[in-house]
């Protein structure tokens, strides 16, 4: 999107120079406030025809991941296909079609179904981004991460369809792209990251290098993705989730999780991974005893949980690294790192119901705003390019 000479002319703004810039942040502050907009609604203290809870799942489906997962592969794709990044001008534009896109979903009674095509047409834009740079880089190892996107683009649209595609096959079909892009990108970088802190820091047993297992395991788990949107009552559905979320944790287990413990930057990639595994045997249990576990403990575990989770992880340590900080968790990043965390706990047990559920559904919410508000006010400065020294005061190293 880019020639080389565009990019050493560059002189725009910082937050411009790099597609995680400007959407890890934005969306960390929608992360930060939507939950909380829903919850007033949620509890009748603010009366906004539009904040309903189809309108709270959309968002954290597709606006807060969808600009993390954006933010990400405008960052991540260039490494893979050696193509110069989306920057300057293209990438502005995409960042503002993701933020009129919320704004139009704000305004869903006004517009009507415009709102729907407003919002439908970022994931689209930026699924055929993502499909020209890696064909045009013929990084077919990741001809799959662009399946997944364009799965996303059109869970999104069916979400809107109503009628003709129920939202609820739009909402599984997201989850189910979503659970596959945490087992595949996550399956990746979390034990290449860990390899690469143990061989400076602690010489020892390193993780497992990738096998037959871990390919089974993301077999496992996109096949009872695909089982659930078909099916999602089916007890084979619900076998086939439970056996994915045992087989995440099996291949979790190589690669040395526990050797980690002291940098947080590390653990909590191998912390998402592990809500990954639990969320799926959590919704396969919702289906196979629904009388023990909630339709919405397993749900949440896997978004509050893993996705949560695993994109703060991200988000922190790609910020660091692409702004010049060292690989290291500070105490703000332990800060959110808790945060969100509890507030993946706390939503479960919500979900579970009993005396008590709507405090802990607000508690959860505090949590998961002040995890990702955490973030935004933390490595806000990094990703608009502030020097470690702003105006005589040091920012976070």
């Amino acid at each position: 999107m880019a020639t080389a000479a565009d990019r050493r002319a560059y002189r725009g703004p910082k937050l411009f120079s790099y597609g995680f810039r400007p959407f890890f942040l934005a969306a960390a502050i929608w992360a930060a406030l939507a939950v909380p907009l829903w919850l007033l609604s949620f509890t009748g203290y603010l009366p906004w025809a539009a904040l309903t809870r189809e309108w709270h799942i959309h968002e954290m489906l597709f606006g807060v991941l969808g600009g993390i997962v954006a933010g990400f592969l405008l960052t991540a794709v260039p490494n893979w296909t050696g193509r110069l990044p989306v920057m300057g001008t293209p990438l502005a534009a995409l960042a503002a079609l993701w933020l009129v896109g919320r704004l139009a979903m704000l305004a869903a009674a006004q517009l009507g179904v415009w709102a729907s095509v407003i919002d439908s047409a970022f994931l689209v834009v930026f699924a055929g981004v993502i499909w020209r740079e890696v064909l045009a880089g013929r990084n077919w190892r990741n001809l799959a991460v662009c399946g997944l996107v364009t799965v996303l683009a059109c869970a999104n649209i069916a979400f809107h369809l109503g009628a003709l595609a129920p939202e609820a096959a739009g909402q599984r079909a997201a989850l189910g792209a979503i659970a596959l892009l945490i087992a595949l990108i996550g399956g990746r970088v979390t034990p290449s990251f860990t390899r690469n802190w143990l061989m400076q820091r602690a010489p020892g047993p390193l993780p497992a290098p990738s096998d037959r297992a871990d390919m089974a395991a993301l077999i496992l788990t996109g096949l009872a993705a695909v089982a659930w949107v078909a099916v999602p009552d089916a007890p084979l559905s619900g076998a086939l989730l439970t056996v994915s979320g045992v087989a995440a944790l099996a291949r979790l287990a190589r690669w040395q999780g526990l050797r980690t413990l002291i940098e947080p930057l590390v653990w909590s990639l191998h912390l998402g991974y592990a809500w990954l595994g639990v969320g799926l045997m959590l919704m396969g249990l919702t289906i196979l005893a629904p009388d023990m576990f909630p339709r919405t403990a397993g749900v949440h575990a896997l978004t509050a949980g893993a996705v949560g989770v695993m994109t703060l992880a991200m988000m922190t340590r790609a910020t660091r690294g692409h702004s010049g900080r060292p690989r290291t968790a500070d105490g703000w990043t332990l800060v959110i790192y808790l945060l969100v965390n509890a507030a993946a706990v706390v939503r479960v047990w919500a979900g579970f119901g009993g005396a008590g559920s709507e405090v802990l559904l607000a508690t959860s919410g505090v949590l998961w705003s002040a995890a990702y508000g955490g973030f935004a006010l933390a490595y806000g400065p990094m990703l608009l390019g502030w020097p470690a020294q702003w105006r005589g005061r040091p920012l976070p190293a």
